[in-house]
Formats: C-alpha cells, structure tokens, sequence
C-alpha cells in the first residue's frame, strides 16, 4: 500500500490540477465581465426600451419553441413506441441523431433553401398557382429551425418513458379493455408527467441560448436575443461595457433555467417484470395505422429535407470555383486543426478529472467527493459559449491581439464545452473497469502505462472514439466563439458560411455549407472507427 500511495497522489493530483484551471479561466473570465459591466448603471440599461424588448423576445421565442418541439415530439415518439414494425425503424432513429451532429450554420442554410423565399416549398406552390410568401425571416424562421433541431431531441428523450412501461401493464390494459383514451390517462401521462418537464427544460435551454440561427434568420432588431444582442455591442458598437452586463444578464438567466430544470425534473423508476414485450391493446385498424405512419413520415421528412437540399444546392453550385479558392481551403484546415486539438484536449482533461474521480470512488470509498469531482467538470454547461467568450475578449483585449489569438481561444473554449459530453461517456466504463480489474492488476503489479496499454484501452477504445468523434465534430461546426474573434486571417468554415450567406452570395455558401458538411461527417465516422477499431461491436 505504500508504494502505492504515491502513484494515487499524482493520479488525484492531476484531476484536482484540472479543475482548478478550469476554475481559474472560468473566474477571470467573470471578473472581466464584472469589471467591464461597472463602467455602466444597471438602472439606466434596464431602463433601455430596446434591452427589455430583447429579454422578453428571448424568452418568448425560447418558449414559442419549446412548446413546438415538445409538443409535435409527443404524438411521434408515441407512434414510434406504438410501430415496432414500422419499416426502416432502426434507421430512422438513427436518422433522428442527425441533427445532432450536423452544423447549426449547415442546417440554417439548408432551412433557407426549403423554406425560404426561392425554397423548395414556394417553388411547388408557385407551380401550383397557390400564393408565394417570404415567411422566413423573423420568429416563423427562428421556430422553424429550432424545431427542426429540437423535435428530434425530444423523441430521442421521451421514447425511453414508453420503453420503461412493463409489458405487463399492457396486458393488464388488453384484458380491462382499455382503449386509447383510458390508456393516455391512466398510463402514459403519469409516466409522462415525471419526464416532459425535465425535457422541456433542456429543449428551453438550448432554445434560450441559441445564436446561430438567431443571428442568421432573425431578420433585424425586432427579433434579436440576448446572445445576439452580446455579439453586436462587441463586434458593431464596441461596447465593453454592454457586453459584460448582457453576458452577466444571460449568465443570470441560465443558472435560474438549470435550477429550474433540476428542481422540477424526476427520473421515472419503472422496472418491466418480464423480459417478453407485451402488443399494447390500442393499435386499431388501418386508420390508427395510417396516422402513425403519416406522424412519422413527416418527422423524418421534415428533418432529412434541409440536409436534401444542402446536399443538392453544393452539388448544383459553383463546385470548381469554391474549391478552387484559397479561402476555402485555408478555412478548412483551420477548421480542422481546431476540432482535432479541442476535441483531444477535451479528452485529456475530461480523463485526468475521471482518473480522480475513480480513485476517490473505488479506493476510497468517497462517492461524494467524487460525485463533486464530475460535476465541477460538467458545470461548464451553466455557462454559454459566447458568455465565457465574452469575458476572455475583454480579460485578453488590453494583453494581446485578441483577432490573432483566435484559433487559441476557440480551442480552449470548445473544448471546455465538450468536456461534459466526455465525462458521461467515459465515466460509467472507467468505473466498472477499475471495479473489475483493479485487484487482479494490484496483485499483479501491473500498472501506469502497462495497466493502460493491456486492460484499459480494449475496453475504452469504443468510448473514447465516440468521445473524440462527437467533439470534433461540435467544435468544426461552432459559429459561437469564432464570430467574437474571427477575423479575415481567421476564418473557420462555418464563419466562412456565414459571411457568404449575410452577404447573399447563395450559390458560393450552398458549396461553403456541403463542405462542411461533409468535413463533419467525415471527421465524425473517421474518427470514429480509426479509434475505436474492432471494439466498436
């Protein structure tokens, strides 16, 4: 035990040594805010018509939101529990994923090109002699794309309620002669009730503290966000002092939201008493049929049409003129080294917090400290990208070229955003491996890189992959940071994307928004499966 005293020091020592960097940058990036923000009264900003205005337009369209996404998620994810034979089931839910990982600016686009005023779908009315609209622009667009990113979210999140419910139960409901109506009542909604909440919350999170799609599609003042708001005071107006007090307000409302969430959310506990899936007793007819297919039909439609016609806007483009600027491939490469260093920086720190966590859950039999460990890796999500942006451009302003030192910020933020995902990923493995293994390998006297190399890594190659995969491919698509600090020398493709796009130049962003999409995609499978290798089955 005493030679081994030491090793578990410096593996504790390490994560410790993390958080309090984290701890550190998060806590400078605050002051900065705090000190910019004294240069203005509170009273006399709050007295500003127009900053009301873009608090209550934040809420509103975080609400509006909310209620589309979760409410349309509700009758799909029931059709989906109620069809397991519903054709291409699996490839389905997979293809309910694909929002994830797909780039905000990519889908914005792509949202403009169905919806927009040349979209897809004012072309067919047009040929229909049905009238044509410029709806897009504005909340119906903000809506539209947040559904589009959301909708699929929540059905991934509510089916498992579905999933929980015991086939016993149904066959108890069949031999009652329950029909749809009494089954909604007095069997799904008091499970549903425990998860919509909770869920609700996340998808009003993310709706809240949306910038991209705010920024492309809110169409002038009138439909601007708090976030938006915090980038025009730094990138127009240069106004320090705004920006920190928007960034501290938003900071603000974020915590509020997160403990709302946590405070009204509850986990459901049902277990199934058997094994054997039960039919549940309200499939009906045909016509019961018919509507849940048509449910489903249009969830997928309306999440694979955006990615359709990006696919066909690139391929129909100025493909050889795009490619064939340096612009573009000097975006990209940047793009690239960003995701690489943020997403393997995500994972060093998110490891060394978990190798702390583990030592303190298995060795010493401290949950609670470890517990502790893990959340202060992941309290990262309370803060906004552009919020903790916002304060490193005003720490960072009076030291060095903040444009110049963009790709380092973006890096360090990323990859603070991609340490939570990490965490949840890779800790349950770690944890059940040193549970396992830890004895054999002390009797052994196998540890450092030898415990790592032969019972670590088989076991955490398919975690890790995936862990290096998803944040690569969150940082290649993130406008968030990189429109704070981007300059012409530093430009990422998705910022790239969205110069082309502010400036109407569609048919250069349609090859832009294919690019990038496929390098996320790329980088997402490649990375993936190089790492992973065999234990992916």
């Amino acid at each position: 035990m005493v030679g081994r005293a030491e090793p578990l020091r410096q593996r504790l020592a390490s994560g410790i040594a993390v958080l309090a960097l984290l701890a550190a940058l998060v806590a400078a990036a605050f002051v900065a805010l705090f000190t910019a923000a004294a240069q203005i009264e509170p009273r006399l900003l709050w007295e500003d018509v127009h900053l009301r205005r873009v608090v209550a337009f934040s809420f509103w369209q975080a609400s509006l939101s909310t209620l589309l996404s979760v409410g349309l998620a509700l009758p799909v994810a029931r059709a989906l529990s109620r069809r397991h034979e519903f054709p291409g089931r699996e490839w389905l839910l997979k293809l309910l994923g694909l929002p994830l990982v797909v780039p905000t600016i990519v889908a914005v686009f792509g949202i403009v090109a169905v919806y927009g005023q040349s979209g897809l779908l004012n072309r067919v009315a047009g040929a229909l002699g049905l009238p044509v609209g410029q709806y897009l622009y504005g909340l119906t667009g903000i809506l539209i794309a947040h559904v589009f990113f959301n909708l699929p979210l929540a059905v991934r999140l509510l089916l498992p309620a579905w999933q929980s419910i015991p086939g016993e139960t149904w066959r108890l409901a069949a031999q009652l002669g329950m029909e749809s109506g009494h089954i909604v009542k007095h069997i799904e909604w008091p499970l549903l009730r425990q998860v919509v909440p909770q869920v609700s919350g996340l998808v009003f999170m993310l709706c809240f503290t949306s910038f991209a799609v705010v920024l492309t599609l809110g169409g002038g003042p009138a439909a601007t966000t708090i976030e938006v708001a915090i980038y025009q005071a730094l990138r127009y107006e240069f106004d320090l002092g705004q920006a920190g007090l928007l960034a501290l307000l938003q900071l603000l409302f974020c915590a509020l939201i997160v403990a709302l969430i946590q405070l009204v959310g509850r986990t459901p506990h049902v277990e199934p008493l058997t094994g054997v899936r039960q039919l549940r007793p309200d499939l009906g007819g045909r016509g019961a049929r018919a509507a849940d297919y048509a449910l489903v039909a249009l969830a997928a439609l309306s999440t694979l049409l955006p990615i359709i016609a990006v696919v066909m806007a690139g391929l129909t483009g100025p493909v050889l003129s795009v490619l064939g600027e340096w612009q573009t491939w000097r975006s990209l490469l940047l793009s690239l080294g960003i995701a690489l260093c943020s997403a393997s920086l995500a994972v060093a720190a998110a490891a060394a917090i978990l190798v702390a966590s583990r030592e303190l859950r298995v060795n010493r039999y401290r949950d609670r400290s470890a517990e502790a460990m893990e959340l202060g890796g992941s309290l990262i999500l309370v803060v906004p990208p552009l919020v903790l942006g916002t304060g490193l451009f005003i720490l960072l302003r009076p030291v060095v070229d903040v444009l110049a030192w963009a790709p380092v910020v973006v890096i360090g933020v990323n990859a603070l955003m991609g340490m939570p995902y990490v965490i949840r990923l890779l800790g349950p493995p770690m944890t059940r491996i040193t549970q396992r293994h830890d004895r054999l390998c002390a009797s052994l006297g196998l540890g450092g890189w030898a415990r790592f190399r032969i019972i670590e890594w088989p076991l955490l190659r398919a975690p890790i992959g995936l862990s290096l995969a998803l944040c690569a491919a969150l940082s290649t698509g993130d406008l968030g940071v990189i429109a704070l600090f981007g300059s012409q020398q530093t430009t990422t493709l998705p910022l790239l994307l969205y110069q082309r796009l502010a400036a109407y130049r569609m048919d250069e962003a349609a090859v832009t928004a294919l690019v990038l999409l496929l390098l996320c995609l790329a980088l997402f499978v490649v990375i993936e499966r190089s790492v992973a290798g065999r234990a992916r089955a």
